[in-house]
């Protein structure tokens, strides 16, 4: 390398360190009470990021770019929810905030991990023998007005269920015994089966469009499904709640899945995980 380029390269470096990093941000415990009212996820407004009421392991996977069983993290870690406020320096873009969070989860929580392939056991979602019975999505309009890549909310509520908004109008939502989706790939799709499947859903079909549909269940198999979802996602179960997610077969989702004309098959396949050696249970000061 010729001199100029290495004094070139020398000044760079700090601005290049600089722009992994948010400018200012905070960590606290969220106070939204999770029995009756939250909403989750990450927001953008102009330089100001605004993560609310997530997990550690779901500040992991963002981060990293991974789904929710790539992360192989201790049980406390999906135990405690927290808000986190943070400013981008000046001339960043949302597409840096992934590694941004990276370099904040490791400085405050003095976090340490390590990425190794395992052998899993997944369902693979593929196309069913008798074809596809999704709707496409309508296309957007020429004005419609785009929302940020990494713009994703959820609300949850006792009356109306679980919705996660992507903008534009995509949307998934569990609740009164259907689960509908809007506007969606196939790879959210297969992300949301995960919740009530007893391993990892991976997008084996191919398809790159975005579909409408409507899944729907009796009460019974609905409250069975929850529960699944609940025990998937590490909470505790009461034994008297347990008993009641024997009050279906556990094919209800497979059926379902089938009347989309596609079909989840067990195989077992190589999957990237990040695996999480060390961390703090709190973060440092502020």
């Amino acid at each position: 390398m010729s001199a100029p380029r290495f004094a070139a390269l020398l000044l760079l470096t700090p601005l290049l360190i600089l722009a992994q990093q948010f400018e200012v941000a905070t960590i606290k415990p969220s106070g939204q009470d999770v029995q009756t009212q939250t909403s989750a996820g990450i927001h953008i407004d102009g330089a100001m990021v605004r993560y609310s009421a997530l997990d550690l392991t779901l500040y992991l996977g963002m981060a990293y770019k991974l789904r929710n069983y790539q992360i192989i993290a201790p049980d406390w870690m999906t135990s405690g929810r927290w808000d986190i406020t943070a400013k981008l320096p000046d001339g960043s873009t949302p597409t840096q905030i992934p590694d941004m969070l990276q370099s904040l989860l490791r400085d405050r929580f003095q976090m340490k991990t390590h990425r190794e392939t395992r052998e899993l056991p997944v369902y693979a979602l593929i196309i069913g023998k008798g074809g596809l019975h999704l709707n496409e999505s309508p296309p957007d309009p020429d004005n419609a007005p785009a929302s940020p890549p990494t713009s994703v909310n959820a609300a949850i509520s006792a009356n109306s269920g679980t919705t996660v908004t992507y903008g534009n109008g995509a949307y998934f939502r569990f609740g009164n015994s259907q689960f509908e989706g809007r506007k969606l790939t196939v790879t959210i799709i297969a992300d949301a089966l995960a919740r009530f499947a007893d391993r990892p859903v991976i997008d084996m079909t191919g398809l790159t469009g975005k579909y409408d549909f409507n899944m729907e269940f009796s009460p019974e198999d609905f409250r069975a499904m929850m529960i699944r979802a609940a025990i998937a996602s590490g909470a505790s179960i009461p034994p008297e709640v347990l008993k009641l997610a024997d009050a279906s077969s556990g094919d209800t989702l497979f059926n379902a899945v089938e009347k989309l004309g596609l079909k989840l098959d067990r195989r077992k396949a190589p999957i990237e995980t990040l695996v999480i050696d060390q961390s703090l249970r709190t973060p440092t000061a502020n």
